[in-house]
C-alpha cells in the first residue's frame, strides 16, 4: 500500500513538472527600468505553433494583480494589427498594458488605467515575422494571410493553455484593434466551431471585443471617404474619384485606380496624423504636449506622439530582451514595431468579415465594437456603415454615456452587438482616452451598458 502511495505520488509530481515547468521558466523577475513592487506576475517567451516550418510565436502575460486576486479574473488575448504590426509595441506599451515607457528608452512607469486592474491579459505577436516572433521557413515572410494567422493563433492557443492549465476552463476573451478587426473575429470563429459539441471546453471562449476594426472592404472604404470629406481633409473631386475608383475594391490589396486616388487624398491631407487628426505628428514632445493641452483640453495629458519611438529602443536593449526571453534564437535580429515584408506581402484577405459577426451573433457570443471618433484610417463612420449592413434589430437607440458628469461618447445596443464611440480618441482609443477606454472594458467584461 505505501508504495503504491509513493508511485502514485510520484507520477502527480511528475504531471505538475510537466504542466507547470515551461510556466515557470516563462517568469519574468522584473524588467529593466520598472517600478519596484507592481503587485502581479508576468511572464513571457514562445510557443510553438509549427514544428517543420520551425514557427513560433512570442507572447506576453500579464496577470491581476495579487490584491485583485488574478484566480477569479478572466483571461483576455489582445491582438494588434498591421497587418504585420506588433502587439508588445502597442497594445502593451501604449495602450492597455500596465507600463509605459519614458522618453529615455530606459525606464517605465505604472499605466493607472491598465486593463490587467480587470483581467489577466494575454499579448500575442503575430504572425510569424512580427516584433519578436519568428520563423525559420523565410519563405513564410512572403506568404503570410489571414487564413494561417489565424490557425497559427489557434494552435498557440491551444499549446499556451497546455503551459498555463490554471488558466483552463476560465472565461476567456479575444480583443484587438484596426486589422486585427480580421483577425480576431477569424480566431472567434476557429475557437467557436472547434468547441462545438464539448463540453466543459478548455478554451472556455465567450465573446470579442474590437476597436476602429478593419470589418468590411467596401462599407469601409465609403464611410472613410466620407469622413475624410466631411471634415475638410480632402477636396470634393478627390471624394468623387475615390468613390468611383474604389468602389467593391479590397482595402489590402486596392487598384491602381484606387492607389492613385489614396495618393490625392494623402497629399490634399498634408502632413497631419491620419490616426488621431487633431494631434501633431511626433516632432518636439514638449511643444506638443502644451499646444495640445492648449488647444484640444478633452485629450489626456498623458498623451505622447512619439511613444513608438521609445518603445524601439526599449524593446532593442539586450537586458530587456534577456528580462523578456526574447530573441533567443543563434541568429538574433532587430526588434520592429511593424514588418514590413508581412505587411507588403500580405496574401489572402477576405473581403468582409460581416458573415463570421452574423454566425458569431446567432451562437450568442458577447460581442461589443468601439471606435474613437478623431481616427481618419478605420473612422467611427466606416464602423456605423458596416454594423448597418449587419441589418440587427435596436434594442437601446443611440444615448450619451458619461464618464464624471462628462460624455464620454455614445452607445447603441443591437441585437447580439454593442457599438460604443469614444469623444476624442484616435485610432488607438485607450492611448489616447485611457480613463474612458477603462470604462468601456469594465463594461464589457461585466456585460453592462455604458453608463448613462
Amino acid at each position: 500500500m505505501g508504495e503504491s502511495r509513493s508511485i502514485g505520488f510520484f507520477f502527480l509530481l511528475l504531471i505538475f513538472s510537466t504542466c507547470f515547468g515551461d510556466q515557470t521558466l516563462d517568469k519574468i523577475t522584473e524588467l529593466p527600468g520598472q517600478p519596484k513592487n507592481v503587485g502581479f506576475n508576468q511572464y513571457s517567451g514562445y510557443v510553438t505553433v509549427n514544428q517543420q516550418a520551425g514557427r513560433a510565436l512570442f507572447y506576453w502575460l500579464i496577470e491581476s494583480p495579487v490584491s485583485r486576486k488574478p484566480e477569479s479574473r478572466p483571461l483576455v488575448l489582445w491582438l494588434n494589427g498591421g497587418p504585420g504590426c506588433s502587439s508588445i509595441a502597442y497594445g502593451a506599451a501604449e495602450e492597455i498594458g500596465p507600463f509605459r515607457i519614458r522618453p529615455d528608452g530606459k525606464t517605465l512607469y505604472l499605466n493607472r488605467y491598465a486593463w490587467n486592474n480587470l483581467a489577466n491579459v494575454l499579448f500575442l505577436e503575430s504572425p510569424a515575422g512580427v516584433g519578436f516572433s519568428y520563423t525559420n521557413t523565410t519563405s513564410d515572410l512572403y506568404t503570410t494571410g489571414d487564413k494561417r494567422t489565424a490557425e497559427d493563433a489557434y494552435v498557440f492557443l491551444v499549446n499556451w493553455f497546455e503551459r498555463f492549465p490554471q488558466y483552463k476552463h476560465r472565461d476567456f476573451y479575444i480583443a484587438g484593434e484596426s486589422y486585427a478587426g480580421h483577425y480576431v473575429p477569424q480566431l472567434s470563429q476557429l475557437v467557436y466551431e472547434r468547441n462545438k459539441g464539448v463540453q466543459n471546453p478548455v478554451i472556455n471562449f465567450k465573446g470579442f471585443l474590437v476597436g476602429n476594426a478593419v470589418t468590411d472592404d467596401y462599407h469601409d472604404f465609403i464611410g472613410t471617404f466620407e469622413y475624410w470629406w466631411t471634415h475638410g481633409l480632402i477636396s470634393d473631386s478627390t471624394y468623387r474619384s475615390l468613390r468611383v475608383a474604389c468602389d467593391l475594391g479590397s482595402s489590402t490589396h486596392p487598384s491602381l485606380q484606387c492607389m492613385n486616388a489614396l495618393r490625392a487624398a494623402q497629399i490634399e491631407q498634408g502632413n497631419i496624423d491620419p490616426y488621431s487628426i487633431f494631434t501633431q505628428p511626433c516632432k518636439d514632445t514638449s511643444t506638443l504636449r502644451h499646444n495640445m493641452r492648449g488647444h484640444y483640453p478633452w485629450m489626456s495629458r498623458a498623451y505622447d506622439p512619439c511613444t513608438e519611438r521609445y518603445s524601439k529602443v526599449y524593446f532593442n536593449r539586450l537586458e530587456v530582451q534577456k528580462a523578456l526571453h526574447a530573441n533567443v534564437t543563434a541568429l538574433s535580429y532587430p526588434w520592429q514595431t511593424c514588418s514590413d515584408i508581412v505587411g507588403n506581402y500580405w496574401t489572402d484577405a477576405p473581403l468582409s468579415m460581416l458573415p463570421i459577426y452574423k454566425e458569431l451573433i446567432a451562437a450568442g457570443l458577447r460581442i461589443w465594437v468601439y471606435s474613437g471618433d478623431t481616427d481618419a484610417v478605420v473612422p467611427v463612420t466606416a464602423t456605423r456603415y458596416s454594423i448597418d449592413a449587419l441589418k440587427l434589430p435596436t434594442v437601446i437607440n443611440w444615448y450619451p454615456w458619461y464618464d464624471n458628469g462628462k460624455v464620454g461618447g455614445w452607445s447603441q445596443a443591437y441585437k447580439g452587438l454593442t457599438l460604443v464611440t469614444v469623444t476624442g480618441a484616435g485610432h488607438e482609443v485607450p492611448l489616447h482616452r485611457p480613463r474612458q477606454a477603462f470604462i468601456l472594458f469594465r463594461s464589457f467584461l461585466e456585460n453592462k451598458l455604458m453608463p448613462s
